[in-house]
């Protein structure tokens, strides 16, 4: 038999740069246009993750190429809405590499735990 996809990626897959995978986690819990996607990234790092619209929008770019997120054809009202912005929602590829990469952040930070890299009042 062969591999699907799923199983040849998981295989390969290179870690996803930090600001790859903040995009794909952005999106993970609802469609968000550009400035969103901003907005949130920049909120749940508390500042330490900035993208630059420039930078954003090539990441966007190349997930959209991967398959991994998608323009979206959802709108809201509008009259709620500036209809210049563009929806993007995750894939299920992109689920699978955003989970692929949380796996291997989790599994990381196992090893970490396991050499007992944190003093206890490092460890939240």
């Amino acid at each position: 038999m062969g591999h699907s996809r799923e199983d040849s990626r998981k295989e390969t897959q290179e870690p996803l740069t930090p600001a790859l995978f903040h995009v794909l986690l952005a999106l993970a819990d609802g469609e968000k246009h550009g400035y969103a996607i901003l907005k949130e990234v920049a909120l749940r790092t508390d500042g330490k993750v900035r993208l630059s619209a420039g930078t954003l929008y090539g990441i966007i770019k190349r997930l959209n190429e991967e398959g991994w997120i998608a323009e979206s054809s959802n709108r809201p009202a509008a009259g709620l809405d500036d209809e210049r912005r563009r929806y993007y929602r995750l894939t299920e590829d992109g689920r699978r590499v955003a989970v692929i990469e949380a796996r291997r952040l989790e599994e990381l930070l196992g090893m970490a735990r396991s050499k007992k890299l944190f003093r206890k009042a490092e460890v939240a």
